[in-house]
Formats: C-alpha cells, structure tokens, sequence
C-alpha cells in the first residue's frame, strides 16, 4: 500500500483485531472495529503516532464496536476535536444498540451501546488515510456488516465476512448462510485475486488464496 502503514491490535477475549491504518507522511488515520481493550488501542495509537480522523465500524458485534464509544470519547479530549464514528449499514443498528447487554452475556464488562455519527451505505466511499475504500454491503454474518476495498492498491478490510480458510458465522437469528456466501462470490472474489485482505480474527489473507483454497468456497466443506 503506497505510504499507508497498517497494524492489528487483538482485543477482547474473542481476540479481534482491532486496525490501525495510517499515512506516515501527513500522520493522519482511521480505526477500525475498536471492540474493547482501549487502553490497549491507545497505546498502540502512541506508538503509531498518528491523528486519529475517524473510527470506522464494519458491523455491530460487541468485539468490533464494544470500545468505539469510549475511544471516541479519549481521542476527542486528547485532539481537542471531533472523531466521528463511521459506519455500518444502519440495517445493524439493533445490534449497536444492545452492546451492554451483549457484554453482559458474554461476561464482559465495558462494552457501551453507540450510535454512529454517520452510517455507511453500499455505493459510496470512505477516506482511510486519504485513501479512498469503496463501501460494499455483505450481509449474512450480521445484516448490515460492510466491507471497505481499495482496489487500486489490492487492499481490503473486510471485518467477520472472509477469513483465511473460513468464512463469518451465521448461526445467530439474524445470520444468513446463502446471503453471507452470495456476498463473497459475487462482490469480492471478482475483484481480483490480487487482492489482500485483513479480518477480524486471525491472519489475513488474498481473495485468490481463499477462492483456491477455502473450503466453504469451493464445495469442500
């Protein structure tokens, strides 16, 4: 990626990651699905050394948007200006809205329900590092997960939707196996196979690699 610099901070016990993309020339960048752990974000934060211009959410889970609020709260103090919180689809405002409850299930303190400051809908654009990702609507894991692409520098953040060698859960309510597969065939393998990706758990990996090698994709599983 020309002049973005990227780093993963795993949060929660669900051990989720956390990004951290920034331009090391302009120290300007986004965080993206800050689940929980802030103090842990924001020491990486230091160390990164960046201004933080947004928080970007790919859906509603607890361990991707448990700590947005919090953490938008300590960069808003620290920068002495806003830091608004991006994103998902609306359609996953149900799940954003019952994130304390959520942690309350799972055992986990801290998390606070949010309401972004703008919702992200498929069609448009987002600025990561004054890169611009295009905003794809993958629904399945939850209804309204979204997934940032840049195609032009084979990047992608696609949250709980792809991983290396498996794809989102759907055994929730609203979860939708066939829709969470129609959106990895027909909106990111086209794409291309140069693609790299990061998600929310565990290594990244290419589009060309999981359209080879992923079980669920292929007919294997």
């Amino acid at each position: 990626m020309p002049q973005l610099q990227a780093a993963q901070v795993p949060v929660t016990p669900f051990q989720q990651n956390c990004a951290l993309i920034w331009d090391a020339e302009t120290g300007r960048g986004t965080v993206i699905d800050p689940g929980g752990d802030v103090p842990r974000i924001l020491a990486a934060l230091d160390r990164a050394g960046f201004t933080v211009e947004r928080i970007l959410l790919t859906h509603g889970h607890l361990d991707h948007a448990g700590g947005a609020a919090e953490l938008k709260r300590v960069l808003e103090a620290r920068q002495g200006g806003p830091v608004p919180i991006e994103g998902p689809d609306r359609r996953d405002a149900l799940l954003l809205e019952g994130l304390a409850e959520q942690g309350a299930r799972f055992g986990i303190e801290g998390m606070e329900a949010v309401t972004p400051d703008r919702w992200l809908e498929e069609g448009g654009t987002i600025a990561i590092a004054g890169q611009d990702f295009a905003i794809l609507h993958c629904p399945g894991h939850t209804p309204g997960h979204l997934v940032f692409v840049a195609a032009d520098l084979g990047f992608a953040v696609v949250g709980d939707v792809l991983f290396r060698g498996s794809v989102g859960r759907t055994d929730f309510p609203y979860g939708d196996s066939a829709a969470l597969i129609t959106s990895i065939q027909d909106k990111l393998l086209p794409l291309g196979d140069g693609i790299r990706f990061l998600c929310g758990h565990g290594p990244g990996s290419s589009f060309g690699e999981e359209r080879r090698s992923n079980p669920f994709l292929n007919g294997r599983a």
